[in-house]
């Protein structure tokens, strides 16, 4: 260890948590109040940072307190410093399971929920019956930014790599099937791509979309389906094939649940498409946390033997 002890005689860290804060609200009077500290202590706080730091560190605006360059060049230094001291001075050393009252956010899309979950809750009973869990709903475009503000522990997701400081563990391989109500269409299995193409679909897309990778795939062949319904859920598309002659494609894993509690007909993907991963994420500042190492093991397990189960 190397450590020039004199360097740090002159530093509270007390202030650099002030610094962090006033950054964050931009207001000497909320940052009082964050800190459950007076006005006037706040005050003295920030005269003391800008004599050690040789800068105005906030200017006055209109629009409240701007940062200084200085200001902002310190805390994109300190804020992942100050964040791993935190993990290891308060963390607590281990996790008993069987004991443990604890809760955690996963966020995740419909399917994901539908698919995992209920095993999930199984398991923890037995093995945890202490641990709440809190499911937010996102999709693969909100995950990083949930994690990063720390709205989530973990994101359960098809969402790719990311910022250097998103961690990333694929659970699973997973391809699409197609789903139909064999009341409202009497088709074969394995689904033909003629039938395929000719009949209606529904779609589930994030972003309003009316068309997806599949819809890529069938163009380069000079085809095209017609979508009829879409969707940023999953949850009504069972309910609507019981009653409308249309075919939903959707995640395997998925499909195997509704064929089963839906009275669903299923066939794989008439298509080429490479399978997707359903991958975890979390925010390398929680790498160390025993509690979500542990949570991330179980999710492991089940996600492996519930795609694989049926």
């Amino acid at each position: 260890m190397n450590i020039r002890e004199n360097d740090f005689s002159r530093i509270d860290l007390n202030l650099l948590t002030v610094l962090m804060v006033l950054f964050r609200e931009r207001s000497v009077s909320r940052a009082a109040e964050k800190l459950y500290l007076g006005q006037p202590a706040v005050s003295g706080a920030l005269a003391r940072l800008r004599d050690m730091f040789n800068d105005p560190l906030f200017i006055r605006t209109a629009q409240g307190m701007e940062p200084t360059p200085r200001a902002q060049a310190l805390v994109l230094a300190l804020a992942p410093l100050l964040e791993e001291m935190q993990q290891v001075l308060f963390q607590p050393p281990n996790f008993v399971a069987a004991t443990a009252q604890h809760s955690f956010r996963i966020g995740m899309a419909d399917w994901v929920e539908m698919w995992l979950m209920p095993a999930l809750m199984a398991d923890l009973k037995q093995q945890a019956p202490g641990i709440t869990l809190n499911v937010v709903a996102t999709d693969p475009f909100q995950d990083s930014d949930a994690l990063e503000q720390d709205r989530i522990d973990l994101a359960i997701s098809v969402a790719p790599s990311g910022p250097k400081w998103l961690q990333r563990e694929v659970l699973t391989k997973m391809r699409f099937c197609t789903l139909w109500h064999p009341g409202q269409l009497n088709l074969p299995t394995p689904l033909p791509l003629a039938n395929y193409i000719t009949n209606d679909h529904l779609l589930v897309s994030y972003r309003g979309a009316n068309t997806s990778a599949i819809d890529e795939q069938l163009t380069t062949h000079g085809l095209q389906r017609s979508v009829r319904y879409t969707s940023p859920h999953f949850a009504t598309l069972p309910r609507i094939l019981q009653r409308s002659p249309a075919l939903a494609t959707v995640p395997a894993g998925l499909g195997k649940i509704w064929s089963q509690d839906y009275g669903l007909n299923r066939s794989e993907l008439p298509l080429d498409l490479p399978p997707f991963e359903v991958a975890m994420l979390w925010h390398h500042k929680r790498s160390q946390d025993p509690a979500l190492q542990w949570l991330m093991e179980r999710v492991g397990a089940l996600a492996a033997s519930t795609y694989l189960a049926g």
